[in-house]
């Protein structure tokens, strides 16, 4: 499985327009709120339009933008063209900025045309700015309230001394890169800097303080040592992703990560770290284990930060006792995130409860796995128990042999069974039935991995939230 991303016309840049020319036909408040936004760039800003609004009026006279009164027409806005970088417009006629956007296209000029991303060839996004950050929101053109709104709650968590982090950081750059050749261990000096008591420092504009923290972190000592971290990623909606698998996911070199980890999770991976799929399904290993451990051990011993993503929880059926006592034999260092397992998170969005004081007392987690002649060998009698829940992971292929061998252990054939296929994401679906009529249900609805089943009178007591 390969990472893959939703479909978008649009690519996001950021452009250098410091002395070049850009061309706003309008004369309105729409054509205000572009030409504040260019002038901050040091655009030369030029406007085309008989009538000016007075915003624009008081950037004309503060020698910020300059003005040809002239109708947005054709032939006025093809004789400015030459030489522009790009072009908005901004009139209030709909037909006309679709004509202009056309002879604008015609010459590969970018233009948009403010509020119609149909016929334009570049949009703008919403911005949050704190100096020298800049943080870009786009839908495309799809929703822009959506975008705005978006802006607003990045607005809120921004710090407002973060352009004095970025400042310090643009002034420290060449020094550091002098003094530390190697771009990796850079970027971890700086990642300990932004950690620690370095970033609020620069923020508070106490720089001398920063840059002795700075300096501390170096005489340190930097050198490239790899690392190993065992991260749970849940159960598959990025939402139930910790806060602490979010940050080692922006800090990892490469990732091995699992069949159960989708794109929508590895979308939070670093973009430029390497990504391995290593993923086990039934019969066909991309890598067998010994070969996993072999490439963790081989890439931390190389100086990389590895991070080993797993499908919700590491120690829960994914093998990681297996990878860390691999790692502990060949002295790597490691950490351990743990995330919500599949069991967790798949019954709690089922609104099934695990355990519940009238009817379970206790909670069994079993993997369904076959052995080689395709049989499964459990202990039976402790697990067809009615004071308890049975929670199957890795279990649809053989949904018909555990059913029966749970009847046929003491639990009654209309006793409580369900799958949830797809658990927490927006394909979720949920079948409950009982051992009797549970295998039938999977054929018949064409249930596929990954799916969880739940067994016992908890089922029951499944509650549908209202819609919000």
């Amino acid at each position: 499985m390969q990472a893959s991303f939703e479909r978008t016309s649009w690519f996001p840049i950021m452009l250098r327009l410091e002395g070049a020319r850009v061309l706003v036909a309008g004369g309105g408040n729409v054509a205000a709120n572009k030409v504040q936004l260019l002038v901050s760039t040091g655009a030369r800003v030029e406007i085309l339009s008989p009538t000016l609004s007075p915003e624009l009026e008081r950037l004309v006279a503060d020698g910020k933008a300059h003005v040809t009164r002239q109708d947005a027409t054709a032939d006025n806005l093809s004789a400015r063209l030459p030489g522009c970088r790009m072009v908005y417009l901004a009139t209030s006629n709909r037909a006309l900025n679709a004509e202009l956007s056309a002879l604008c296209q015609s010459l590969n000029i970018p233009v948009c045309a403010v509020d119609d991303p149909e016929v334009s060839s570049f949009i703008t996004p919403a911005m949050t700015t704190r100096g020298a950050v800049q943080i870009a929101v786009s839908t495309g053109g799809a929703a822009p309230v959506l975008a705005r709104r978006l802006r607003a709650k990045i607005e809120e968590i921004m710090p407002a001394g973060l352009h004095r982090l970025a400042a310090f950081m643009q002034q420290s750059r060449v020094a550091l890169r002098t003094r530390v050749p190697d771009s990796a261990i850079r970027r971890r000096v700086w990642e300990r800097f932004l950690d620690g008591s370095g970033g609020p420092l620069a923020m508070a504009g106490n720089t001398q303080a920063a840059q002795n923290e700075l300096d501390r972190i170096l005489d340190e000592g930097n050198a490239r040592t790899g690392e190993v971290w065992l991260v749970g990623a849940g159960p598959g909606n990025p939402d139930l992703l910790t806060l602490a698998a979010l940050r080692l996911m922006q800090d990892a070199d490469s990732v091995l990560y699992d069949n159960l980890v989708g794109p929508d999770i590895l979308n939070y991976v670093r973009r430029d770290a390497e990504r391995v799929f290593v993923g086990k399904q039934t019969n066909n290993h991309t890598l067998p284990q010994t070969g996993i451990n072999a490439e963790l051990i081989r890439r931390a011993k190389a100086g990389e930060r590895v991070l080993r993503l797993k499908g919700g929880d590491p120690f829960i059926f994914g093998r990681g006792g297996e990878e860390i006592e691999a790692l502990v034999e060949a002295g790597v260092p490691f950490r351990i995130i743990p995330g919500i397992s599949a069991a967790n998170g798949c019954a709690a969005y089922a609104g099934i409860p695990l355990t519940h004081r009238d009817c379970a007392q206790a909670c069994l987690f079993i993997t369904g796995h076959a052995r080689a002649d395709g049989t499964l060998n459990l202990a039976w009698e402790t697990i067809a128990l009615r004071s308890q829940t049975i929670v199957i992971y890795m279990g649809l292929t053989l949904v018909s042999q555990l059913c029966a061998r749970l009847i046929e252990h003491g639990l009654p054939a209309d006793w409580p069974a369900a799958i949830v296929e797809g658990g927490t994401l927006p394909r979720q679906r949920v079948l409950t039935g009982t051992l009797a009529t549970l295998p039938q249900q999977v054929a018949d609805n064409h249930i596929t991995s990954p799916a969880l089943v739940i067994v016992g009178e908890v089922v029951r007591h499944r509650v549908i939230s209202p819609p919000a």
